[in-house]
């Protein structure tokens, strides 16, 4: 049921709650234990939906977007999740600064083309590519420098290799993040054409 109403914090952040409520309530307040208990109660229910972490797509009208959309969005996000998550671990595995560094970022471009696609999840067919192939093959590659790097004796020219590759990555995640700006700016210059028409035929320029 944890995975219904949140990960394992929240509930660990409103246990921890009402078991300072109710001794707190009982003793120091001088209630009745049972009506203590029933007041945290209510405070750890109420603490696990308050702190709940959003869901993804939140707030967004689905009738609106298109449940089919809506469905395609998710499902994308979801199931790049993990790549961007291992991607961001390998970071803090690499001991080169400039190559750790530039992992981080790909990381960053990650969560920001996540952050995108949840804002308009119309956008998310720009990115297919991006989520269901080069993000995860990013996680692999970071991963492979790790695991390089760790050898005792590390193979220099793989290394430059590896690196060569995530710079390479590093370009196509900042082309793939730009596209979703791209889209947006598009939509931007039809509405600019639509509004320049309409004031040159109603105030002649």
């Amino acid at each position: 049921m944890r995975n219904w109403f949140g990960n394992d914090g929240n509930w660990i952040v409103a246990g921890l709650a009402a078991a300072a409520v109710v001794p707190a309530l009982s003793f120091l307040a001088g209630m009745p234990v049972w009506i203590a208990a029933i007041i945290g109660f209510l405070v750890f229910v109420g603490l696990i939906f308050v702190l709940a972490p959003k869901r993804m797509f939140e707030g967004l009208d689905a009738k609106a977007i298109g449940r089919g959309r809506l469905d395609f969005a998710r499902d994308l996000l979801s199931a790049a999740a993990p790549a961007a998550q291992r991607l961001e671990a390998s970071a803090s595995q690499i001991s080169s600064k400039e190559t750790a560094k530039r992992v981080r970022h790909l990381a960053e471009i990650a969560t920001d083309v996540f952050a995108k696609v949840e804002v308009n999840p119309e956008s998310a067919g720009t990115v297919r590519r991006f989520l269901s192939y080069y993000l995860p093959r990013a996680a692999e590659v970071a991963e492979g420098f790790a695991a390089i790097e760790a050898k005792r004796q590390p193979d220099t020219a793989r290394l430059r290799e590896v690196e060569l590759v995530l710079t390479k990555l590093e370009d196509a995640f900042v082309h793939y993040s730009d596209s979703l700006v791209d889209d947006r700016l598009d939509t931007l210059d039809t509405e600019l054409r639509l509004i320049q028409a309409s004031l040159k035929e109603d105030i002649g320029r």
